[in-house]
């Protein structure tokens, strides 16, 4: 029997209408427009302002966008995987919501929550199942809505934090496209440097606890920075090493939109052109789990059946990785 891999075969996306540019940001906290752009690479982020709709909301748009594009009924979805920081709600998990919404009868669901690496995690965890030969149309979706957990008096945070989700349907492959290779890692030691403090079990939501702002992501700027850059990087030559490929052999560097200046770090790294870089955080910011796929919303028509495509990611607790993947399709026109 042929080996099965897993590819992706379709993407959908979705922001908000709400854009919340650096000028508008200007008058809000201290900062301005140059101080951003410089050292973010950020000029504008959408945000969901409708106070009574959640992730969720941005997961079934990226899915109903997906299914649309690629006339795909909803009731041949094996199973969802939704893959976010920002859940609906702590228990009832947001994917199995998400799931009935878009109509996925038949599909089970759940939640998966690795901070900004979550997507990445998600496409070795959708890959499995499909290797596994169970499982034939496995969705993933990354979604966030930041701006619920960010405190518009906090310069450090407000600037970079968007909302959006992205979506990718994974199918299987005979033909050698799809998932190729992953390096995963995590380190405890970031728990402490991008964090929230309270909701959960170690510090409950109290009166305290909401006077003294701990339900809002706290980051520890410089030694994020300085792991992201490392870590981003060497996974990403790894995974090129170990699959004998230089920077001519990969058509795309699909990284993790946090910091302009960790992506530039990366691809220099990999000794990638600029043009083989896939870059929109100018306009969305860091909408953490919906990075990657919106990526792929965006630079869609632009791949090529057959083309080396790196995944890279970095995110809090720390969580990092890189995924290899060889683009299964040509656009549709």
């Amino acid at each position: 029997m042929s080996t099965i891999t897993a590819a992706i075969t379709a993407v959908g996306g979705y922001v908000p209408d709400y854009v919340l540019t650096n000028k508008i940001l200007e008058t809000m906290v201290d900062t301005n427009d140059e101080w951003i752009t410089s050292r973010t690479g950020i000029k504008e982020r959408h945000i969901l302002k409708d106070k009574d709709k959640g992730t969720s909301f941005l997961a079934i748009e990226a899915a109903k966008n997906l299914f649309e594009k690629n006339n795909i009924n909803p009731e041949d979805i094996d199973m969802v995987i939704m893959a976010t920081a920002t859940p609906d709600m702590p228990v009832a998990a947001t994917g199995v919501y998400v799931a009935t919404e878009i109509g996925a009868v038949n599909a089970f669901s759940y939640d998966l929550q690795a901070a900004c690496s979550s997507f990445l995690f998600g496409m070795s965890t959708a890959a499995r199942y499909i290797e596994s030969g169970k499982y034939k149309k496995v969705l993933l979706i990354g979604a966030d809505k930041m701006s619920s957990i960010i405190d518009y008096t906090d310069r450090t945070t407000c600037i970079i934090f968007g909302d959006g989700a992205g979506a990718v349907l994974f199918e299987p492959n005979t033909d050698g496209y799809g998932v190729q290779d992953e390096i995963l890692k995590s380190d405890g030691i970031g728990r402490q440097s991008l964090k929230i403090d309270a909701g959960g079990s170690l510090i409950p939501s109290s009166i305290e606890s909401v006077s003294e702002k701990r339900h809002y992501v706290y980051q520890d700027g410089k030694t994020v920075f300085k792991f992201a850059v490392s870590n981003m990087a060497d996974v990403s030559a790894k995974i090129m090493e170990r699959n004998n490929l230089t920077g001519d052999d990969i058509q795309w560097l699909v990284p993790h939109q946090a910091n302009k200046r960790i992506i530039d770090a990366t691809s220099r790294r990999m000794n990638l052109d600029d043009e083989k870089v896939m870059i929109n955080i100018h306009k969305y910011g860091n909408t953490t789990s919906a990075t990657l796929p919106l990526c792929l919303y965006d630079y869609e028509s632009r791949l090529k059946k057959g083309d080396n495509l790196v995944f890279a990611s970095f995110g809090g607790g720390f969580t990092w990785g890189a995924v290899y993947v060889k683009w299964a399709y040509d656009a549709k026109k």
